[in-house]
């Protein structure tokens, strides 16, 4: 239990550590929640199933994973900002995949919460996502 508690501690941790400080009741830019972890046969790799959302008008900011990233696009409006392509509009059915270490970023211009679920397959002991310059 105290596992999983530290694991919601440390998703809590890298959701702010990516989006600018908030004041009143502003919601975050950037919203992960955990649904499942658990181990994969590759060792010292996790699978973290996450709920993501990133509020209308807002920007996740440029961060990597310690793994590969595995997206499904719910609905909403997104698009996903990665260093070195053009950027790639989403839309519900739609999905990608990053691989670990990549630098992305994603934008929601559209008036509702973009919403996905995320798979990633990461190292253990490793925060979920680092912000980059």
């Amino acid at each position: 239990m105290q596992a999983s508690v530290r694991a919601v501690a440390a998703l809590m941790l890298c959701a702010s550590s990516l989006a600018p400080a908030q004041t009143g009741s502003t919601p975050p830019p950037l919203k992960r929640t955990e649904i499942a972890r658990a181990d994969v046969s590759v060792p010292n790799r996790e699978a973290i199933v996450a709920h993501v959302e990133i509020a209308p008008g807002a920007t996740a900011a440029r961060h990597t994973h310690p793994g590969d990233e595995i997206s499904y696009f719910l609905g909403g409006e997104g698009e996903l900002l990665v260093d070195g392509q053009p950027p790639r509009r989403l839309k519900a059915g739609e999905a990608f995949i990053i691989p670990a270490g990549v630098v992305h970023a994603a934008r929601n211009p559209g008036s509702e919460p973009a919403r996905l679920v995320g798979v990633y397959v990461v190292e253990k002991g490793q925060p979920l996502a680092t912000p980059a310059k």
